[in-house]
């Protein structure tokens, strides 16, 4: 083997690795791009719902005011008090809680339907071993979620 016949071997081997790792990388690409446009599923939109809130002391009042039914299992409620989330949140439905009242009313309670429908009102009360608590002037804010979907965001200043 002379040296001019080494060198021009080494040149084809390059061409035919470069040929091969194009081809790789363009059947990678294609596979990423085929799982991207007909792997996914898109999610159902989330529910239209139109809520109102109502603090009384230290109890919430969340109705129901227009909209879908919701799923009440498949909901959130996140309460804050002047932007600062309570330390404790309610886990809906439920009966007791910590940081809450035992009892909350209407889709809120356990014992209720699996539905919350327009019309219905959710009452809880904010138990004193929550914080921050619930004084005169504050602004409590109520989000409300499902999945990765926020239904509604209600506000009041107490």
């Amino acid at each position: 083997m002379t040296p001019s016949t080494f060198s021009t071997d080494r040149r084809a081997t390059s061409a035919v690795v470069g040929v091969a790792l194009l081809v790789l990388a363009t059947a990678i690409l294609t596979a990423g791009v085929g799982t991207a446009v007909f792997g996914v599923v898109p999610e159902e939109p989330p529910p239209q719902t139109r809520l109102s809130l109502s603090v009384e002391g230290d109890q919430l009042q969340v109705a129901h005011e227009g909209g879908e039914t919701l799923d009440v299992a498949e909901v959130e409620v996140r309460i804050a008090v002047n932007g600062t989330r309570l330390a404790h949140q309610p886990p809906v439905p439920f009966f007791s809680a910590t940081g809450f009242v035992p009892g909350p009313t209407g889709p809120f309670n356990s014992a209720s339907d699996a539905e919350w429908a327009v019309g219905e009102v959710g009452t809880l009360t904010v138990a004193g071993t929550n914080s921050p608590q619930i004084a005169p002037g504050a602004t409590v804010r109520v989000v409300v979620v499902s999945g990765a979907y926020r239904i509604a965001a209600v506000e009041t200043t107490v």
